[in-house]
């Protein structure tokens, strides 16, 4: 289509609406749309889901992408488009669109069909991303292995008795130990993470990987050739930069990248692949266990190897056609997305699509006065005072919150620790850990199946209860007699229970949550404030466990850490929306559900529903869902977002909807 023909046919489409009157409403008319619109991102109250452009009549849509192609000059692909804005319009209903042939009605057709079936380079995409997860396991690991070493190399014995000399020394070495290991997770919490956020807008999502990649790299090289706890320390700082900058932008760029109906499978491959970077860790760790005095230097230092392939690998993965979008870089958006489809259809389909909700998005900000290109302070300040960014807020600090209050990273961080205190001896120590490890990544597996079936919160719901009773069961085993066979293999046993149930629910769910819930132009510095959240919590844990090991002995502290999983469930239960099967932008309307109407809906509607179900096995029982498919016969916008019609608004009703586009 030329640019005269599509000029030519937005100018009918503008000549139709302004003869049946649609072109201007009455102020009183577009008031009351905003209010309207306003109140459903904010306060959605019935739950709806809503499709921006359903309500838009044929005439006006063809219009609209017209105008859409001539903006961001991509007329040469007009027809492409016009046919995706259809397939976007009436998703469940393609198979009516006269427009399309068989080829692109079998495309589609396949995303239900087979919905693993993706080009090579989405695949790709993942796999380099898993790649920059597994790193951050194997730094993990690394120190912990070192753990069992590296104290006395340094001049800071730990606080075993005997060996400090000064009154105070042991305990003053303790911290220090839990500085060390915390270093990385303070430098995230308190800078890595919020500077991701505009280097995120600069430079882009791979750009900011390339840059983390090139710290992990050269961090663990110095680590392990550090001569003072104060270099470790330094070292482990700059290990946190870079560890930050992919904790915030993979599982991002994850999200952004793939297609709604397996994302949450994607995502999760964040923290599963950290499960296998921590088996790596633990493998090399026993690799070294007989070298020597380096042995601790080389377990510090292996971590550089998965560094090596993202650093080369990252620039061949297509960029974030979310990320492009907003720099209004459309024609590079529609490369990136034909890369990352089965076909020209469905790049184009979710091209437009991704515009049309963005321009909502938009439109929301603009009439509640807010402002689109607020500065990184002023967005982060809109975390607490735009309530549907409070709610994704909240949801997503809880789920980060709950990974540290779970336990989890006492076993990652101090396995070694914890099954020496056991009775293992240093090689029997990190057997141990490798067998956590092992039981870590494999237990992962089976959410990348139930993870957008089951759906996000249902499985933190089943995982925290059997997290609680496990290591609440792991910390009692201490109190058998420590010459007995059984207490070594009890403590193993019940913290392999305790990792079995983590790793399908706790584990892989809470980045993948945190880097869809947000809307795009929060989302770097939401998920900024989601990692900077957990990696503080992590920190936390890092510099008291090793007093708390002391302090309460290994029952106390391993139990204090099981009743915060009934914390943790109580929390998810009330605050933690359900995300699964949702586009990125339609989570507008799930996170505008207020919080006191969700927190009602799971005390008065769904634990009685639970009770009757499960207590008193009624099969009959039937659950109502709180969010459904909404149907808006009410005002619509145009998202062509055409200067000067910034007040034109289109009335379709149901009746002239169901006549003009089925």
């Amino acid at each position: 289509m030329t640019k005269d023909e599509v000029v030519e046919t937005h100018s009918g489409m503008l000549a139709i609406a302004a003869d049946h009157g649609t072109l201007h409403p009455s102020v009183s008319a577009n008031e009351e749309l905003r209010k309207k619109r306003i109140q459903e991102r904010t306060e959605n109250v019935t739950g709806e889901i809503k499709n921006p452009l359903v309500g838009i009549s044929k005439e006006k849509l063809v219009a609209d992408v017209g105008t859409f192609a001539l903006e961001y000059k991509l007329t040469d692909i007009y027809p492409l488009l016009m046919k995706g804005a259809l397939v976007a319009q009436r998703p469940h209903n393609f198979e009516n669109i006269e427009e399309l042939d068989e080829d692109e009605r079998q495309a589609l057709r396949e995303e239900v069909t087979h919905r693993w079936k993706h080009p090579k380079t989405l695949y790709y995409t993942i796999v380099l991303n898993s790649i920059g997860a597994a790193i951050q396991g194997w730094d993990q690991e690394g120190s912990n292995g070192a753990n069992l070493s590296f104290q006395e190399s340094l001049g800071i014995p730990n606080a075993s008795p005997g060996i400090c000399d000064e009154t105070g020394t042991c305990e003053r070495n303790t911290w220090l130990v839990g500085v060390i290991n915390a270093m990385p997770y303070i430098t995230i919490a308190l800078l890595v993470g919020w500077i991701a956020d505009p280097l995120n807008h600069w430079m882009g999502r791979r750009g900011v990987i390339f840059i983390g990649a090139i710290f992990s790299l050269l961090a663990p090289i110095g680590s392990a050739t550090a001569q003072t706890w104060g270099q470790l320390i330094a070292c482990r700082a700059l290990l946190g930069v870079g560890m930050g900058m992919k904790e915030v932008t993979v599982p991002v760029f994850s999200a952004e990248n793939s297609p709604t109906s397996i994302r949450g499978a994607l995502v999760m491959s964040w923290q599963m692949w950290t499960a296998f970077g921590i088996f790596c860790g633990v493998a090399a760790n026993l690799v070294v266990i007989h070298v020597g005095d380096i042995t601790w230097r080389l377990q510090l230092g292996s971590a550089f190897i998965p560094a090596i392939p993202l650093v080369l690998g990252i620039w061949f993965c297509p960029e974030s056609p979310r990320w492009l979008m907003t720099k209004k870089r459309y024609d590079k958006a529609y490369e990136s997305l034909l890369r990352l489809r089965n076909s020209p259809l469905q790049a184009a389909r979710d091209l437009y699509f991704i515009h049309a909700q963005l321009v909502q998005e938009n439109l929301l900000l603009e009439e509640a006065g807010l402002s689109k290109s607020a500065n990184f302070f002023t967005r982060f300040l809109e975390l607490a005072t735009i309530p549907r960014n409070r709610r994704a807020a909240q949801a997503s600090g809880i789920v980060m919150i709950a990974q540290q209050m779970c336990g989890i990273n006492i076993i990652s961080f101090y396995s070694s620790t914890i099954f020496s205190q056991a009775g293992a001896s240093n090689i029997g120590a990190l057997l141990a850990s490798f067998g956590f490890g092992a039981l870590n990544f494999l237990f992962a597996w089976p959410a990348v199946w139930t993870i957008d079936t089951f759906g996000r919160r249902a499985l933190l719901l089943f995982t925290f209860p059997n997290m609680c009773w496990s290591l609440l069961a792991a910390g009692f085993c201490f109190w058998i007699p420590s010459e007995s066979k059984a207490h070594l293999g009890l403590v193993a046993f019940f913290v392999y229970v305790f990792c079995m149930f983590y790793s399908p629910g706790e584990g892989p769910v809470p980045f993948t949550y945190s880097a869809e819930v947000f809307p795009l132009s929060h989302r770097e510095v939401g998920m900024a404030w989601a990692v900077a959240t957990n990696n503080f919590w992590g920190a936390v844990l890092s510099i008291t466990f090793p007093y708390m090991l002391t302090a309460f002995t290994p029952q106390g502290a391993i139990g204090f850490y099981a009743a915060l999983n009934l914390v943790a469930f109580v929390l998810i239960f009330l605050f933690v929306p359900e995300t699964k099967q949702r586009s990125l932008e339609e989570l507008d309307y799930v996170f505008a559900v207020t919080t006191r109407r969700h927190a009602s809906y799971q005390l008065f509607t769904v634990l009685p529903w639970w009770i009757r179900r499960y207590i008193f096995l009624r099969k009959d029982a039937v659950c109502p869902e709180l969010y459904k498919e909404g149907f808006d016969s009410n005002l619509s916008r145009s998202t062509s977002a055409l200067p000067g019609r910034k007040n034109g608004a289109e009335v379709v009703t149901a009746e002239e909807y169901h006549t003009e586009t089925v």
